[in-house]
């Protein structure tokens, strides 16, 4: 008898908080006519898919589920496409299970 023990990334996500700070979100993308190479990335690189590609193909955030791990500020600190700060407090992820 095997048990399973894995469990999707969107299920773990599912367990955290998020209290959005409703019109102060802590990252921006900077106005693009075309998304870098750095920012594109992002649409698989986010751990929590904030990160979607408009009909107009721009790349935009939606920081509701972010995890506040740095991805996005790694991958685009060079490229400088986005502005990220830290949620004020109390806002931001709140985590239940570790």
């Amino acid at each position: 008898m095997s048990i399973e023990l894995s469990m999707r990334v969107e299920d773990k996500l599912f367990n955290n908080r998020y209290l959005v700070d409703t019109g102060r979100p802590h990252i921006k993308v900077r106005p693009h006519a075309k998304p870098s190479p750095q920012l594109l990335s992002m649409l698989k690189a986010c751990p929590a898919r904030c990160y979607e590609l408009s009909e107009q193909g721009q790349v935009e955030a939606t920081v509701d589920g972010c995890i506040e791990c740095g991805t996005c500020r790694i991958i685009c600190e060079e490229s400088g496409d986005i502005e990220w700060s830290y949620p004020r407090g109390g806002y931001g992820v709140l985590f239940k299970f570790g």
